[in-house]
């Protein structure tokens, strides 16, 4: 087979690219029979009676973006991403993963198709996929289809769905390098891609490669100012006053500090700089740092984790007879993530995870043949302030200490991902065919640092002097096994011995993957007398299985970190689907055109049992001018295999608000009452006059999200009611209504709600929430402990809005101008754990906000170009179960609106190469302050980092370059 190249053709890189999510019309040849997002109809009369909005390639590249997340989430029909990186320094899995989230209603109901077919997910136990496997420089468009439309394309596709159209024809090759930095200087970038296609002499095959290597560089919590040192809002346990919810009480330092603090009868001590017994103060006498001897955490967090990613891509198709083409699509990702998190804190006796479990102490003193011998470590002044509190006869302590003279603690990740699909397509008459099948997977190794081995740790405390007056371990046992003894008291007293001893570096390794085959048939049988009649019908089989497996002590949490058991699992699905277009007027007053279409799928899971499916819709066109649609379907979404089989994952929440805070021994009310039934606050109000909190109490909660083969699937309910408008030929309008109420939502029910229903009077909540019985350690009586969380089928969601968009373009100044707005209204949107429980209203919340719009503006003349891309985020408020426990009123909870906006400018020079420039955050808007303690905060961010920009103006430069 002989291959020929010609010029690649400039004019796409060259677009004004100023305009996106606009709802256009695809072009193609008169005659030509294509597939749409919306039906899988194949026809040459294709549309879509649901909303489709399309980002073009020429989008894409006014964006700058090296991942298509970044852009795709400037459309304000999507929500603040589960993942991405800036909100996932502190995840223990999936760092730097890159999903999206249509309507707010959950990246698991937003379904990422590629050229129509699913793609393997990102993450294990999850559907959602990772857009860095996806070559943005290889995208022809993407449509955005919002609403539900499970009955053409199955499970998941609940809230929409978005479907990723990859070029299937490039002449040349194209080239493409860029770098940039932020004005503070890092968020460095580094990008280089080049995509080639070849097609035969005899136009019968076609070939594309493409190859991309990205590197974004970490942005630290220390180099701004917004996070620089560790804080935690005023307000939060501490002042009550609403004034001060935003106040970041800074410095708010950990009390587990590098040198340790020590606990006996009746007080604790820590030591100064220069190694002396001192009183300890977590952020000095005066509260400003000066002093201190708590420990800055943001002095080591990441707001933004460094990710670099490596792509190949290819694709092509050969005509091997009239009626028959063979295709194949091929994928490769290979991508490298690195977080840092500030040391571990390790908690000798309370805590969540301690070394010595059920409040046991740490002895100072052993027996060594009937007598006492105290630890050569510990310092004299410090044993003669201990007493024997366990009724041993040996004196004892406990004590918090940061492990910074062991590790950092983080996890460098590499995952891969590698898809590969085949199939035959063709025409056969009126009918159309097309079969596939595809294999993809995904691979996740991640290795952490910094958690230590708590068994290791219990025999290095118990130390001795030998004969020769070296300190050793207690136990002969534990000696023969490598035990080196380990010194606590002090800053940097761990030896590098020790710390080798008790360092336990963590591993994970995760595997998804996904395989499925289909059939479709498509055709026009039927000619009616306002059109032909469209028809379309198929099957599907689709097989995923996840496995997610940590090292024995990760397994266990015996590492002292986040307990993790082996999560495993799979199911299977048969899906049979069918759709029909009927025409029904053509050419008849006020009416061009009327037509109806009517889709259902039913699909048999192996693991959530019979799903049905459908969606009904009508389009009719006025005239030339005005079009008005609407839609009606009934989505589902079976469970993923987190939800169904994931065990007792442990996780440490925040921005929670203890219901008994301030109930006293006679307050009264139901809460008070339901409060003192507990030991622990009774003791803790019988010490303190009314039930009190310390900030290791406020950080100290943990729980454990766990997984139920007993779910089914969800159903969801959706309506769209659309104008489209085109009053002029360089104008183009559209409004569209849409609805969307979830049943039997797959959730967990949510920690704050969980406390609230309890100590409101719901027992079956106070199930999975246990207290601290004893004052440990730092840890109060009374003070939550665990608060654990199943998925149930018990939640219900909804949403409801209005979104309207325009285009306009013209002449101007011997140019061209194009100006396309996209605005998102939420009407109403709130979440419910179980039937009958109250509506949490989500509507106008931090990343929900009821107003959000981008506008792109884009004006070329000869060589030149200018794109600027302006994107409103409408003022929200805190989380309202939050504001509700806390007792504040709702505009106390305000957080302002913010204005980004992105410009580039290009220039063409010659025929083969373009030179840009841009800058992103341009007039460097600063995030919002969320400060710690508030629903909304991500760690180390002190804002919501999925939601706002928290790096600051950002500048690349780049040249694109197009030859034979």
């Amino acid at each position: 087979m002989s291959f020929q190249r010609t010029r690649l053709s400039t004019s796409l890189v060259l677009a004004i690219g100023a305009g996106a999510f606009a709802h256009i019309a695809i072009a193609q040849e008169a005659g030509q029979r294509v597939e749409i997002t919306g039906s899988r109809i194949v026809s040459p009369n294709a549309a879509s009676p649901a909303p489709v909005q399309v980002l073009t390639a020429a989008d894409i590249a006014a964006s700058g973006s090296v991942n298509l997340q970044e852009i795709i989430l400037k459309n304000p029909a999507f929500g603040t991403p589960t993942i991405s990186r800036t909100n996932s320094n502190f995840i223990t899995s999936s760092v730097g993963v890159s999903t999206i989230d249509l309507r707010n209603l959950g990246e698991e109901r937003t379904l990422v198709l590629v050229n129509g077919r699913r793609y393997v997910a990102g993450q294990s136990g999850q559907a959602a996929i990772d857009l860095n496997t996806i070559p943005t420089d290889l995208i022809e468009r993407v449509e955005i289809l919002t609403g539900g439309a499970s009955a053409l394309y199955g499970s998941d596709a609940v809230g929409g769905v978005v479907n990723i159209i990859l070029k299937k024809s490039i002449k040349g090759i194209l080239l493409d390098a860029q770098v940039g930095q932020s004005q503070e200087g890092d968020d460095t970038l580094r990008k280089f891609s080049a995509s080639v296609g070849a097609n035969s002499s005899d136009g019968k095959s076609k070939m594309i490669g493409h190859f991309s290597v990205s590197k974004q560089g970490p942005v630290y919590s220390a180099d701004r100012s917004i996070s620089a040192i560790d804080g935690f809002s005023k307000a939060e346990g501490l002042t009550g006053d609403p004034a001060d919810l935003f106040v970041n009480l800074t410095p708010f330092y950990s009390s587990f500090a590098p040198q340790g603090r020590f606990f006996y009868q009746g007080g604790n001590r820590t030591f100064d700089a220069n190694g002396n017994l001192v009183p300890f103060s977590t952020n000095g006498p005066n509260g400003d740092g000066v002093g201190a001897h708590g420990y800055n955490r943001n002095a080591i967090r990441t707001i933004a984790v460094p990710t670099d990613r490596l792509l190949f891509a290819a694709n092509g198709e050969h005509q091997v007879s009239e009626m028959a083409k063979v295709f194949f699509e091929g994928t490769y990702a290979a991508t490298k993530t690195k977080s840092r998190l500030e040391p571990f804190a390790v908690d000798s006796t309370g805590g969540t995870n301690p070394i010595f479990a059920g409040g046991k102490f740490v002895p100072a003193e052993t027996l060594v043949n009937g007598e006492k011998v105290k630890n050569p470590y510990m310092p004299q002044a410090l044993f003669n302030l201990l007493t024997d509190r366990d009724g041993d006869g040996l004196k004892d302590y406990n004590f918090t200490r940061r492990l910074s003279d062991i590790a950092n603690r983080g996890n460098k990740t590499d995952r891969d991902t590698f898809r590969f699909l085949t199939g035959v397509e063709g025409d056969i008459g009126k009918w159309n065919y097309n079969a596939y099948a595809a294999y993809g997977f995904t691979k996740e190794a991640q290795y952490g640092t910094g958690q230590v081995n708590a068994a290791n740790f219990r025999y290095a405390l118990a130390a001795i002097p030998d004969a020769n007056g070296n300190v050793i371990c207690a136990d002969p046992i534990a000696r023969a096994s490598g035990c080196v003894p380990v010194n606590v008291f002090g800053a940097n007293t761990i030896s590098p011995a020790a710390a080798q001893y008790l360092h336990a570096p963590s591993t994970l390794v995760t595997k998804i993957t996904q395989s499925f085959t289909g059939a479709t048939i498509s055709g026009e049988p039927v000619e009616l007398p306002a059109g032909p009649l469209g028809v379309a019908v198929g099957v599907e089989y689709r097989k995923e299985t996840s496995s997610d497996v940590a090292d024995a002590l990760t397994q266990l949490g015996l590492n002292l970190g986040n307990a993790r058991p082996i999560t495993e699992g799979g199911f299977d699905v048969k899906e049979a689907f069918g759709e029909v277009r009927i025409p029904i007027l053509k050419d008849k007053p006020f009416v061009k055109s009327l037509d109806a279409s009517l889709a259902v799928r039913s699909g048999k899971y192996s693991s959530a049992g019979s799903t049905t499916s459908w969606n009904a819709g009508f389009d009719w066109a006025f005239n030339s001018m005005f079009r008005f649609r609407a839609t009606t379907a009934q989505s589902t979404r079976a469970p993923n295999i987190g939800e169904l089989f994931q065990g007792p994952n442990q996780t440490f929440p925040t921005g929670l608000v203890d219901p008994c805070v301030g109930v006293t021994a006679t307050s009264t009310g139901a809460i008070s009452e339901a409060c003192r039934k507990d030991p622990g606050v009774m003791a803790n109000i019988a010490a303190n006059g009314k039930f009190t909190l310390t900030q290791a109490d406020l950080q100290g909660v943990s729980g454990f999200n766990k997984g139920n083969q007993s779910l089914g699937a969800e159903k969801g309910r959706s309506t769209t009611l659309g104008l489209v408008m085109t009053p002029m030929a360089n104008l183009d309008v559209t409004v569209d209504y849409y609805k969307i109420e979830i049943s039997d939502a797959i959730e967990l029910p949510g920690r704050q709600f969980q406390l609230t229903q309890c100590y409101g009077g719901d027992p079956f909540f106070c199930k999975d929430i246990a207290r601290r019985q004893v004052a440990v350690g730092g840890n109060s009586a009374g003070a939550l402990a665990i608060i654990n969380s199943t998925f149930e089928n018990t939640g219900g969601r909804f949403n409801e809005g209005v979104d309207i968009t325009t285009s306009f373009r013209t002449k101007l100044a011997g140019g061209n101008f194009l100006g396309r707005l996209s605005y998102s209204h939420l009407m109403k949107a709130w979440q419910k754990t179980t039937p009958d429980a109250e509506r949490d209203h989500t509507t106008g919340e931090v990343g929900a906000p009821k107003d959000r719009w981008t506008m792109l503006l884009g004006y070329d003349i000869g060589n030149f170009g200018l794109k600027s891309t302006i994107s409103y985020i409408g003022k929200s408020y805190l989380d309202d179960q939050f504001m509700i426990a806390s007792e504040y009123p709702k505009e106390a909870g305000k957080v302002a609106a913010k204005t980004y906006t992105d410009a580039q400018l290009t220039y063409r020079m010659g025929k083969s190469a373009q030179f840009y420039f841009g800058v992103n955050n341009l007039f460097n808007t600063k995030p919002p302050l969320i400060p710690s303690g508030l629903p909304g905060n991500d760690t180390g961010v002190e804002t919501d980092g999925g939601t706002y920009d928290a790096i600051g103006r950002r500048y690349y430069l780049g040249l694109r370059y197009a030859f034979d």
